[in-house]
């Protein structure tokens, strides 16, 4: 069997695997195994092995379950819940107020957690009721939500980055400063929309009512909102700030966040020592998913390359004939088709070691093209049929929310990440600047 066969069974094989329904971890696993016993051989699996040592000596893929505690722990302090309720007061008088407060309270909690089921829940809990209570029109409701909750896969810290800095073989702080703005610009991009159509159409953002705002006097109002909003900053700043000045790596700056935020549930008055270890539990859980996911994609990838993967399919887009800036969109183009089937880790381990050697062969600077991946990777928990954030504001939706809502509610934003893809290709200095400043050139 020619090894151009190989290469095309094996993700045929991949395809299949997850339409039937199976983990990732293991079809990724097995298919390494079958291919790799009737394609290179038995050597093979020594480097394979050779190659999941090498991520499980991997220092920095310790920040993932620090990162993943961090998380936890700060959706149990009940910080998100009181954010939402001094915001909500705050913009109360404002068209589509709700709206705004979700997309602000969903870039601290990307900030501050980077697990975008966390957002996507609490705010699916404690928003969407309320905006259904108060008139507020659906699709743009749970639009606002979803995509609200996904970015904390973009704006730092995120596990993705530092996924992504570990298989790039870059700086995962010089990695947290260039996804910085482009998770901003998609945070301003969002509230724009949401501004204007509740502009145009009121009826779609209703104030709430002034009675309701009456019972609080704006001191109050003011107070609660430094309040609540104060220590989850200050917690933000601490963590990017000791990355970004180099007093701490993002490892460490991954733990000294679980601490502080350890801190913050007792200040809050909701530690037990029951919350404690089911937060521990969940923490092993997910990172033990991620792990075990690693280790099927470096088998997986260790086939691919042993059969001359990367070349067969270096050679196929090179002789399409598009050009560098048609193979770079054909790239973003593929990651956001596969990010309807599979989810972003997958797409990561998978497609980044396929296509930065082509993006390298075309000349792009490898900070910029991996977070151009990650930006594009924002609409993998959008899109359906298997969009993980529709799922999740599903499971919490009111009864009068049905999934027709969420995925109509969903396209203007997914549209909007297009539009922000466009931006920092044409202006790749909104992902470039802060790196640059930070670290130099």
């Amino acid at each position: 069997m020619s090894n151009e066969i190989m290469v095309v069974l094996m993700f045929v094989g991949l395809l299949a695997g997850l339409f039937m329904g199976h983990q990732l971890a293991f079809v990724l696993g097995g298919l390494a195994a079958i291919f790799g016993y009737f394609g290179p051989g038995l050597s093979v699996f020594g480097i394979i092995v050779n190659r999941i040592y090498s991520q499980m000596d991997n220092y920095i893929l310790l920040a993932v379950p620090m990162f993943i505690l961090m998380a936890r722990l700060l959706s149990d302090s009940g910080v998100a819940e009181n954010m939402f309720q001094a915001l909500r007061l705050a913009l109360g008088r404002v068209r589509g107020g709700l709206l705004l407060a979700v997309i602000g309270i969903s870039v601290i909690l990307a900030a501050s957690t980077g697990i975008i089921g966390a957002s996507v829940t609490v705010m699916g809990m404690l928003a969407l009721p309320a905006m259904v209570r108060y008139g507020y029109q659906k699709e743009l409701a749970t639009g606002a939500i979803a995509a609200g909750g996904t970015l904390g896969i973009l704006i730092p810290p995120s596990i993705m980055l530092v996924i992504l800095g570990s298989y790039a073989q870059l700086s995962v702080g010089q990695l947290f400063a260039a996804a910085l703005f482009p998770g901003l610009l998609l945070a301003g991009l969002y509230a724009v929309y949401v501004a204007v159509v509740t502009f145009l159409k009121p009826e779609y953002g209703p104030p709430v009512s002034e009675a309701e705002l009456s019972e609080v006097s704006v001191r109050e109002i003011v107070v609660m909102v430094l309040k609540m909003t104060i220590p989850p900053l200050l917690l933000i700043i601490g963590v990017l700030g000791s990355i970004f000045t180099g007093w701490a790596t993002p490892t460490e700056a991954a733990a000294i966040g679980a601490l502080i935020t350890l801190i913050l549930v007792v200040v809050y008055g909701k530690f037990s020592w029951r919350m404690l270890q089911d937060a521990v539990s969940a923490t092993a859980r997910t990172s033990s998913m991620v792990l075990f996911v690693v280790v099927g994609a470096v088998g997986f990838t260790g086939v691919f390359i042993a059969i001359d993967g990367q070349h067969i399919v270096s050679s196929y887009l090179a002789g399409t004939g598009l050009g560098r800036w048609g193979l770079f969109i054909l790239m973003m183009a593929i990651v956001f088709v596969l990010g309807m089937f599979i989810d972003w880790l997958g797409i990561v381990l998978i497609c980044l070691p396929i296509f930065l050697p082509i993006a390298n062969e075309l000349g792009f600077e490898p900070l910029w093209f991996v977070t151009m991946i990650a930006v594009v990777l924002q609409t993998s928990f959008l899109t359906p049929p298997f969009g993980y954030a529709l799922f999740y504001l599903q499971g919490v939706a009111p009864s009068e929310i049905n999934l027709g809502h969420i995925y109509r509610g969903v396209v203007p934003f997914v549209v909007l990440i297009v539009i922000g893809t466009l931006l920092c290709a044409m202006f790749p200095g909104i992902i470039t600047w802060l790196p640059g400043v930070i670290f130099g050139s």
